[in-house]
């Protein structure tokens, strides 16, 4: 088997697991989006958690429909050995790529002022909605409960708000889950915000992320280098 022909078998199957795996993914947005009840019932109250955090539903229909695309495109490509479905393919590829390389420069750049935007913003919301909107309140709870934290940064983000219509009381996980939580025990009891917690949980994997980006990255740079070795060896055919 010449190389032309080991690369085109290779790009085909990559490409079908690809265009599976959208599609796997593109089924599960639908079922999700219309009817959460029984995702919800299937994986547990925690999943009722993410899908109030994030529409999970039209985020995996998305995910999925550009997986499928891009996998269709590389499949058909080399197996019709098509130049434009394989220019297509490379040029949504160096896209995604050159999106995500930009993404990381960001994220490097502009990481601590990205914080504090965040904690503006989920402070205020926190302030706003914690005590009274149930859900907000539910979500809350349970990521204290889970982290063992207090708030977003400490138990200060409930002072004008949460502890002044409580009858100057704090959430319990503020004083280690005792419901006296007043203000001279959650000083003693120092618990640490959320927000430094789950910084410390990303950066303690950091590797292990920057690892999978790696590696994705380099999966894009093979198939970009496949697709135009095709596409240049058709011109020789």
């Amino acid at each position: 088997m010449s190389c032309f022909s080991f690369l085109k078998v290779m790009m085909v199957l990559f490409n079908l697991a690809i265009a599976l795996g959208g599609a796997a993914l593109l089924g599960i947005g639908i079922w999700v989006s219309v009817d959460s009840t029984s995702f919800v019932n299937l994986f547990g109250p925690l999943s009722s958690n993410v899908l109030q955090f994030v529409n999970v539903g039209y985020l995996l229909i998305a995910i999925g429909a550009v997986l499928f695309a891009l996998g269709f495109l590389g499949c058909c490509g080399a197996q019709k050995e098509s130049k434009c479905l394989l220019i297509t393919f490379f040029s949504i590829i160096l896209i995604i790529f050159i999106i995500e390389v930009a993404a990381a420069v960001v994220a490097l750049v502009y990481t601590s002022v990205a914080e504090t935007i965040l904690q503006g913003t989920v402070t205020q919301a926190l302030k706003k909605d914690y005590g009274k909107n149930k859900e907000v309140t539910d979500i809350w709870n349970k990521t204290m409960e889970e982290l063992e934290c207090c708030g977003l940064m400490n138990y200060t983000d409930f002072n004008n708000s949460y502890y002044l219509d409580h009858y100057r009381q704090y959430p319990p996980f503020c004083c280690k889950n005792n419901t006296d939580c007043n203000a001279e025990l959650a000083h003693m009891a120092n618990i640490t915000g959320c927000f430094p917690k789950l910084l410390s949980k990303i950066r303690s994997n950091a590797g292990v992320v920057g690892g999978v980006a790696a590696g994705i990255c380099l999966l894009e740079i093979a198939a970009m280098a496949v697709a135009m070795y095709l596409y240049c060896r058709l011109d020789e055919k």
